[in-house]
């Protein structure tokens, strides 16, 4: 199995996931540039945290037109399995891989802290590792966090299983507390916490690494 980090002018948490893919999962990962117009020979591609484009306009509004977002796009189309953390969730939505967006925190304040999630839908390729009502601890940082989807939308989330994560204790105003959702197809994940902060001991908790386990079993099994 291979993994591609998208990087974006912005992004900061590229070296992050690259990290915890390969020093900590054990697997082989490459850098994908943003403005690359081909993809390489990749299982799973991860949007990664940041500030692409330095947010202007809306978070993810820029990155969504950047030249690789066509060949993600048409990677996820086909299956192919993609997680947007963060900012990469808020490109995720700009570009209508996922549906919904993201208002900004209800307290119009930065956040950046340990948060509780709890585990809503374990039949994900993103979640196998967790168990259903599981309470994981994995931070958040942002600014633009608050989820909101029309009432329709929101009844087509909860009758399809998409939502994946909802807050214990809910930060930003997020509705429903919703922290990740997935496509209907399953194979698309956004979230707005960083698992990849919470992946090694050292950092205090190791409750994000369940994501990145569930993905490599996933891809192992198929």
């Amino acid at each position: 199995m291979k993994f591609g980090v998208v990087v974006f002018p912005g992004s900061n948490c590229d070296h992050d996931c690259y990290h915890v893919v390969k020093e900590v999962l054990k697997q082989p990962v490459e850098y994908v540039w943003h403005k690359d117009t081909k993809l390489g020979n990749f299982d799973c591609l991860i949007i990664p945290g940041g500030f692409s484009y330095g947010d202007y306009l809306r978070c993810g509004a820029i990155a969504r037109f950047s030249p690789i977002m066509e060949e993600v796009i048409k990677f996820a189309n086909n299956g192919g399995l993609v997680i947007g953390i963060c900012n990469g969730f808020q490109v995720l939505l700009e570009a209508g891989l996922l549906p919904g967006a993201m208002l900004r925190n209800k307290n119009l304040h930065f956040i950046c802290k340990f948060v509780e999630l709890r585990v809503e839908n374990t039949d994900t390729p993103f979640s196998s590792e967790y168990k259903k009502g599981q309470i994981v601890r994995i931070p958040i940082a942002h600014n633009e966090g608050n989820y909101y989807i029309d009432e329709k939308g929101l009844s087509e989330l909860k009758k399809n299983n998409q939502i994946v994560f909802r807050y214990v204790d809910n930060p930003n105003g997020a509705l429903d507390d919703i922290a990740g959702i997935v496509n209907k197809k399953g194979n698309v994940l956004g979230m707005m916490p960083h698992p990849e902060r919470s992946s090694e001991i050292e950092l205090t908790s190791k409750d994000g690494f369940g994501v990145f386990k569930s993905i490599a079993n996933w891809l192992g099994k198929t």
